[in-house]
């Protein structure tokens, strides 16, 4: 079953199922955006909207992308927001967005699904003005090596992983240096129920910066100790 395939299906399910990569994304999400305001905001790959309500919060606009059907009829249902727009997208294709109009782009638990990185990074700081963010937020690379991947189980109790590709922490630096994005943070998150197992992190989340043509001043990434934020998701921006 292809990937567009499996999101629709698990459209219906996705928001009841248990889900601790889907809800810590959602925190992270709102935790490292939320003190900022953008102009125009391109979601890249929305789902069934979870994150859109946030980021239509504190945009004057989104356009939300994503290439499942069943999933984009249901964030058109979830979300009330008068600044979205959707669109149906493959974003290993050209998106749909003008250059150099966006002020942030967000790409959640998406990339573990395509294949190549350099597209999806080279259309991110095409759409991007100089200065603007990309975020990334994804399956850590350590929870795939143990097996972890995308999946669901439907009515009759048969399990689908969907397909899924590894990027290692140097994947997102290379394709972010090429497409001349700026690292300026790195976290790595824990949801709250795994503390103290010792368990490699869940996610991986990482702000870039699009830089001027003639590059990006100062060093592009000074790591920080470990710390733990107050709704129990320990986060490090050390790789």
């Amino acid at each position: 079953m292809n990937t567009q395939s499996a999101y629709t299906i698990w459209a219906p399910n996705y928001d009841t199922d248990v889900n601790l990569t889907r809800d810590l994304d959602r925190e992270i999400t709102a935790r490292m955006l939320g003190s900022n305001r953008y102009a125009l905001t391109v979601e890249a790959a929305c789902g069934t909207g979870k994150n859109t309500p946030f980021l239509a919060s504190i945009s004057g606009s989104v356009l939300a992308l994503d290439f499942s059907s069943g999933m984009l009829a249901l964030a058109r249902d979830r979300v009330n927001a008068t600044n979205v727009e959707f669109q149906q997208t493959d974003l290993r294709d050209v998106w749909p967005c003008a250059d150099e109009s966006a002020t942030l782009v967000s790409c959640n638990l998406v990339l573990e699904h395509i294949e190549s990185l350099s597209h999806v990074f080279n259309e991110a700081a095409r759409v991007l003005a100089v200065g603007g963010t990309l975020f990334v937020s994804e399956l850590h690379p350590h929870k795939q090596y143990l097996g972890s991947q995308a999946r669901f189980i439907n009515e009759q109790q048969v399990e689908t992983r969907i397909e899924a590709f590894v990027h290692h922490v140097s994947d997102y630096l290379r394709a972010a240096e090429a497409a001349n994005l700026k690292l300026e943070k790195l976290e790595e998150s824990w949801h709250a129920e795994e503390m103290g197992q010792n368990k490699p992190p869940r996610l991986i989340s990482l702000l870039f910066r699009k830089c001027a043509p003639q590059g990006c001043p100062g060093n592009a990434f000074a790591p920080t100790a470990a710390t733990a934020t107050t709704s129990g998701i320990a986060v490090s921006s050390s790789a």
